[in-house]
């Protein structure tokens, strides 16, 4: 019996399909919400696409401040720092992720854990705390 690993496909293309498109084409295979916000900013994502080309091949950091820029397939396998308010956080582009938007990647909120709670917020630790 033959064990066969699936291809990824977005939209019935393959990622090879999808990197030969244009960014407005690609636009075409998504919602409407990706779809709207594309069309609006191709330009900037055609902008920064060329600008990390350049640094991936110098060798620097690609670090952004722009969390609401989508995911097309050029950025495929590009690793991103993306600015989350107070620091970068290192994000590795994969086919998963065509159509999200750079922010949903990098937190802006930190996880809250609950510890114990502290003297006199209880009723029972305010009469702890008095004797």
């Amino acid at each position: 019996m033959e064990i066969r690993k699936k291809e990824f496909t977005f939209k019935g293309k393959t990622i090879e399909e999808l990197k030969v498109l244009d960014v407005r084409e690609f636009a075409k295979l998504l919602r409407s919400r990706q779809r709207r916000t594309i069309l609006r900013q191709f330009q900037e994502i055609e902008k920064f696409i060329n600008r990390s080309k350049k640094k991936i091949e110098n060798k620097k950091l690609v670090k952004t401040h722009q969390r609401d820029l989508i995911i097309v397939p050029e950025m495929v396998g590009m690793k991103i720092h993306i600015y989350n308010g107070r620091n970068f956080i290192q994000v590795e582009v994969i086919k998963e992720m065509l159509g999200h938007k750079f922010g949903e990647f990098a937190p802006t909120r930190g996880r809250v854990k609950h510890g114990s709670a502290g003297v006199g917020a209880t009723k029972g630790s305010k009469a702890k705390a008095k004797k």
